[in-house]
């Protein structure tokens, strides 16, 4: 019996495998913008995946992102898997190319990881990874008011940020990563040395809630910059929003023991967001 190759998997399995929060924001949209979201998370989740897996030469990782850069712009024999869905994508939502470029070139970023020297150039980074996977959710989500791109920015910074805070430990598991502001690290005293040995105490405490600090800062000028008019098609950005803010309420409530334990909100208070958010109440 002749044997077949599986086929590679859909957007919405990559989506589904995930088990991400943004995975389970899509819920509240309607069919159409849910499918489109979905094919777009999946583009993302491609992207990083590629970036991160350390099973993959570096030189490997860096071709197959050059392959993806070159086939959201042209078809090419030997694309890419899902390179057509994605072109369908920008095409049928009028979704600028270069916001996929950028996507791209914010993993990049992670292909030869350097320290960060300051907050300015972790902007970048997380503008790339996170403020323009908002500005393209948008497009799709709809909205009437320019105000929600500023929204969409703000909001993108808050999230990353979030994700560094929870995430220090597991990032400098993943080639000694580390997504803090040098010169802040140097600010409270702390070393590379000092996070690699998940030194806690109270210099790091002091540090990480710097750092949740500026994640408010971004949180409240989202809040401030949804035009009422946008709040209904925002929805799925407003689960986000509550669910992450959440969550690092809970691991500044924790002391950020981010090097014990990783942070995370239970399913049914995600499903208690999910529910409050789409009756006004959140």
């Amino acid at each position: 019996m002749a044997s077949h190759a599986s086929s590679p998997p859909s957007a919405e399995a990559i989506t589904r495998a995930s088990r991400s929060n943004l995975a389970l924001a899509f819920i509240a949209l309607p069919k159409e913008r849910r499918e489109a979201i979905t094919t777009f998370y999946a583009f993302c989740r491609i992207i990083d995946d590629i970036a991160d897996d350390p099973g993959i030469p570096l030189e490997e990782r860096e071709r197959q992102l050059n392959d993806w850069k070159k086939a959201v712009c042209v078809p090419f024999e030997g694309e890419p898997t899902l390179a057509a869905t994605v072109r369908e994508l920008i095409a049928a939502w009028r979704l600028r190319e270069n916001w996929f470029i950028e996507i791209i070139n914010g993993c990049e970023m992670d292909l030869r990881h350097e320290p960060y020297p300051n907050f300015e150039a972790l902007r970048l980074y997380c503008y790339r990874v996170a403020s323009v996977v908002g500005l393209v959710s948008i497009e799709i989500f709809g909205y009437q008011n320019e105000a929600t791109r500023r929204y969409a920015v703000d909001l993108g910074y808050a999230l990353q940020l979030t994700n560094i805070i929870r995430d220090v430990a597991k990032d400098l598991a993943n080639d000694g990563r580390i997504y803090l502001p040098a010169d802040e690290l140097e600010r409270f005293g702390i070393t590379r040395d000092d996070l690699l040995h998940r030194k806690g105490g109270p210099r790091f405490v002091e540090m990480m809630a710097f750092q949740a600090e500026r994640a408010e800062h971004f949180y409240r000028k989202a809040v401030g910059q949804l035009p009422p008019e946008d709040r209904h098609s925002m929805i799925a950005a407003e689960i986000m929003r509550n669910v992450y803010h959440r969550l690092l309420g809970k691991i500044r409530r924790d002391r950020f023991r981010v090097f014990d334990r990783f942070h995370r909100l239970g399913k049914l208070e995600k499903i208690a967001i999910v529910l409050l958010v789409r009756m006004g109440v959140l």
